[in-house]
């Protein structure tokens, strides 16, 4: 990701890394979070979601972004199994200049498994510095 806002581009595509859906992480999260659900339906949404929340903090440590402003259209497309890999990528889908030192990024983010199909996605937008 570019050093500020002034440097990233509409259209551009940004990986947030991969994480296994760790299959004690599963019978974990299942047993405190989601009663009902089990093990063989594979990751619940709420865990898919907990799984790209991660992503996106630690890739945006790295990025001069200082505030997620709000996380909107999220799907859920399939539950992956335990032991599944998953990437996420952001791609930028619109920025907005605010005053001299700041600027909005809107940007989907997606979750896909290893056959490349999408697991989750969501829009968010999030403050940069310039």
């Amino acid at each position: 990701m570019p050093a500020s806002f002034d440097d990233i581009e509409i259209g551009q595509v940004a990986s947030l890394g991969a994480c296994g859906v760790d299959p004690t992480a599963l019978e974990v999260f299942v047993s405190a979070f989601t009663p009902g659900w089990t093990l063989d339906r594979g990751a619940p949404d709420a865990m898919v979601y907990a799984i790209w929340a991660k992503l996106d903090a630690v890739a945006a440590t790295e990025w001069p972004q200082t505030k997620r402003l709000g996380v909107d259209a999220l799907r859920w497309m399939r539950n992956p199994p335990a032991g599944e890999l998953l990437r996420g990528r952001m791609t930028v889908m619109a920025k907005d200049p605010v005053g001299d030192d700041k600027g909005i990024v809107i940007a989907q983010h997606d979750l896909l498994d290893e056959a490349g199909r999408l697991v989750f996605s969501c829009l968010t937008r999030s403050v940069f510095q310039r």
